[in-house]
């Protein structure tokens, strides 16, 4: 059997255990072990006396991929951004943002609802994880809107779509993963989040206003604030701007020259910035302990995926598989375009049962090289390109539409994680409630992302200039 269909016959294996419901980091470690074994016993024709040699030299191919891989610098970014988060939590950051933008935003109509997304928005300026931003905001903001007379299947809906903005707005742990894979410049990619994150909050809170101006008694405006409450509001939220500049300073140097430092640099320099702003806010040992408890836990479940899927990774290197499906992409007799689209919809469709990062780590081998070589390769001019971008550039689009398409399956059922998390953290709320009041964003999100994939430029302009 030749290794391209030993690589068939894996992957389809693979997704037989995920859709039975197998760990994504377990079913790609077993996957690319028996993957592993099988091709080096075909070079020897199977023989039985060669079995023991063929699982030797496997579990050796697939013992170097977690130090090789995982002492990347560009990793140490993950642990470091999510603590920021956790840290910005305890330190009462989140209830800060929160009031600002509620007493700036809320006198539009939904403006409560609004006002959440700004402020989830501010807080993925700080936090690396999705999850963590959904249940900060489900114990903050989903008290505030009911009590007003939102429907609580909304107000969850709303928290739980909030959340997903961590994904794209810098610092964000998925985008560092897709600049892994993919061996591109994580500044860059971090740098060309802040536009499309910000661009999809506008997104949302148009599709509130929207729905407050069309359904009566949805949304009521809250007024009554004072300018003099407006602008006492400020002060207590700056420092998510403090943290958010620091970041952006050592990724690129705002006044031009080389940057300040490299991202893993700005990352802990974040962390530490928000640390002494819980220790000034009165954070107790108890509480950093719960901070860096959480910040493990997190940390331990993406690198656990990450070494899972790396030695698959490693076996379809060995099969040849992404040069194959390669080859097949760009001989379709179809517009790249339209190839790009349905790739996009693919994901969609993935992402109802895998979670994002390990949809993403499984996907990228194969679906990355098809992706460039339907721009024309990697190193590409943009006047020879087909998609009218260099291949880094190119890189750095899809990279960001397919964090897009990670946020979506956040919200999408039946895994959708955002969604089980905000149930969890209100026990007056099933799962089935979630999924009912996230269902407009799924609308907005197809929007952003037709946007973003015919004008480009809209992610590409940051970039360009770092």
């Amino acid at each position: 059997m030749e290794p391209i269909e030993i690589g068939l016959w894996v992957t389809g294996g693979l997704l037989i255990m995920v859709f039975l419901g197998m760990r994504v980091a377990f079913a790609a470690a077993l996957a690319g072990m028996i993957g592993l074994v099988w091709i080096f016993w075909a070079k020897k024709d199977y023989g039985l006396d060669d079995f023991g040699w063929a699982l030797g030299v496997a579990v050796k191919t697939a013992g170097q991929v977690p130090h090789s891989k995982v002492s990347s610098q560009a990793l140490s970014l993950i642990p470091t951004f999510i603590l920021i988060g956790y840290l910005a939590y305890y330190a009462g950051l989140t209830k800060a943002l929160f009031e600002a933008a509620k007493r700036w935003i809320a006198w539009v109509p939904g403006g409560l609802a609004v006002s959440t997304v700004f402020a989830t928005a501010g807080f993925a300026a700080v936090s690396g994880a999705s999850v963590a931003t959904s249940a900060v905001f489900a114990r903050i903001a989903i008290p505030e809107m009911l009590k007003i007379g939102y429907d609580k299947r909304f107000a969850a809906g709303v928290v739980a779509a909030g959340g997903t903005l961590a994904s794209l707005i810098p610092p964000s742990a998925i985008l560092v993963i897709y600049a892994l894979i993919v061996e591109q410049d994580v500044g860059k990619l971090l740098l060309a989040g802040f536009i499309p994150g910000a661009f999809s909050a506008l997104i949302y809170g148009l599709l509130i206003i929207g729905m407050a101006l069309v359904i009566k008694g949805f949304g009521p405006p809250v007024t009554g604030y004072t300018w003099k409450e407006r602008l006492v509001s400020l002060p207590p939220a700056l420092p998510i701007v403090f943290v958010v500049v620091t970041i952006i300073c050592f990724v690129y140097n705002p006044f031009g020259g080389d940057a300040w430092g490299t991202p893993t640099e700005g990352g802990a320099i974040g962390a530490f910035v928000v640390f002494l702003m819980a220790l000034y806010r009165g954070m107790r040992w108890a509480q950093l302990k719960e901070a860096l408890l959480e910040t493990a836990k997190l940390s331990v479940m993406i690198f656990t995926i990450i070494w899972g899927v790396l030695v698959y990774v490693r076996f379809l290197g060995f099969a040849d598989l992404p040069s194959a499906f390669s080859d097949w992409i760009t001989s379709l007799e179809m517009s790249p375009m339209l190839i790009l689209v349905c790739i996009l919809l693919a994901y969609a469709v993935l992402g109802m049962f895998m979670d994002a990062i390990g949809m993403l780590l499984l996907t990228l081998p194969v679906v990355y090289p098809a992706v460039m070589a339907l721009n024309g390769g990697e190193f590409v001019s943009a006047a020879d390109s087909t998609f009218g971008m260099s291949g880094p550039m190119c890189a750095i689009w899809f990279g960001i539409l397919v964090v897009k398409m990670a946020e979506f399956c956040l919200i999408t059922p039946p895994i959708g994680l955002n969604c089980f998390v905000v149930a969890g953290v209100r026990d007056d709320l099933s799962v089935q409630d979630v999924f009912k009041g996230v269902t407009p964003f799924f609308i907005a999100d197809a929007i952003t992302i037709a946007l973003l994939v015919a004008f480009p430029a809209i992610v590409l302009w940051l970039p360009s200039l770092a």
